[in-house]
């Protein structure tokens, strides 16, 4: 009986040592990407031959690829995916993406700083988040950022400089909805900045996220 007694805590250990192990060693892998027009809210350009699309990561369950709780500190992650179905690059060196909420408010896109800061700062517990995010509350606990968040942060982000013919670019873009409890319903996304090969300017692009939400069930 001991030695089954021992057998079975020495299981347990080995468990709960696998299991610390698998939650340490979590890293961030960005998710595979499509072409831009598979997504549900996505504009497309037929004459410039290029299709921009944002999937709103504001579910717990599309955020489980983040080891940082961003919902927590009031930051919402976009993922911007730009498709080039034309024969030239897309050049990308100027461009700019904003939220506009239903009430006009224009939010950009949070910096790598703004989220340092907002991530190293401790958040009150007793009020709750107005994140859309549903995540439960954790106590604040002030310091540095870790290698391993700082890691996430850089790789996560829409780093591309350019679209190559008959590609696609993704990456994340984080807004911060800080005292906006509802920001996805009647909002857009404007993306503006695009030139084609020759320096031109590409038309504006602006995505409706309603597009988004009556293309997925209803949160709970």
């Amino acid at each position: 009986m001991q030695s089954f007694i021992r057998y079975a805590s020495s299981c347990l250990l080995l468990a709960l040592a696998l299991a610390t192990l698998a939650f340490a060693a979590k890293e961030f892998v960005a998710p595979e990407v499509h072409p831009a027009r598979t997504y549900p809210a996505n504009e497309e350009h037929k004459d410039e031959r290029v299709v921009v699309a944002i999937d709103p990561f504001d579910t717990s369950s599309k955020t489980d690829i983040f080891t940082v709780h961003y919902g927590e500190h009031n930051f919402l992650p976009v993922r911007l995916i730009i498709t080039n179905e034309g024969d030239e690059p897309i050049e990308l060196s100027e461009l700019k993406v904003r939220l506009i909420t239903a009430n006009r408010t224009k939010i950009p896109v949070a910096t790598t700083d703004d989220l340092y800061r907002r991530l190293s700062s401790p958040q009150r517990n007793d009020q709750p988040s107005a994140s859309p995010i549903p995540l439960p509350r954790r106590k604040a606990v002030k310091g540095a950022l870790s290698r391993n968040a700082k890691d996430e942060i850089e790789n996560a982000q829409f780093a591309a400089r350019a679209v190559e013919p008959h590609s696609t670019q993704a990456g994340f873009l984080f807004f911060d909805i800080q005292g906006i409890s509802d920001p996805l319903p009647g909002a857009h996304i404007d993306v503006t900045g695009m030139r084609n090969s020759r320096g031109g300017p590409l038309m504006f692009f602006d995505v409706p996220l309603d597009k988004y939400l009556n293309s997925t069930p209803a949160k709970p």
